[in-house]
């Protein structure tokens, strides 16, 4: 968190995470201020970085990938990069991490079923170099956002 935001910074950044379309009189409205002063702040927070962007949230079920799955994929140390590069061009990896541990890699796919995410596995992640292990991981809990 940057320290030249203040609260109504924070105030102005919970409504954008819930409402990123909302407009400048109405967040004014909601913060107290006028909506110049809103433009303003929001200007400054996308100029400090603060706010990288402005983007929607897509339910994957509706664009017909009904399967969504973490994997842990554990890779031969001198492989990983490797890996990891291929992986992250793939169309249905939606995200990607090297965690803790000289090579592990946590991914994020959007598959339209479960015979499209098998496919996946087994003529994609599979066949690349130094795979030791995938793990399919159930998810609890996911959020959109961050705590201010």
């Amino acid at each position: 968190m940057s320290d030249c935001m203040d609260d109504i910074d924070r105030q102005i950044i919970q409504i954008l995470i819930q409402n990123g379309r909302i407009s400048y009189t109405n967040l004014a409205k909601e913060v107290n201020l006028s909506r110049v002063a809103v433009q303003a702040r929001i200007n400054t927070l996308i100029e400090n970085g603060v706010i990288e962007r402005f983007t929607a949230v897509i339910n994957p079920e509706k664009t017909g990938n009904t399967v969504s799955a973490f994997f842990n994929v554990e890779v031969e140390p001198k492989h990983l990069q490797e890996v990891a590069a291929i992986l992250a061009e793939e169309p249905e990896v939606s995200s990607l991490y090297h965690m803790t541990g000289p090579s592990k890699l946590h991914m994020h796919g959007l598959f339209k079923d479960n015979r499209e995410m098998e496919a996946f596995l087994e003529e994609k992640l599979y066949p690349l170099p130094g795979i030791t292990s995938v793990d399919l991981i159930k998810r609890y809990k996911s959020r959109i956002g961050m705590n201010l």
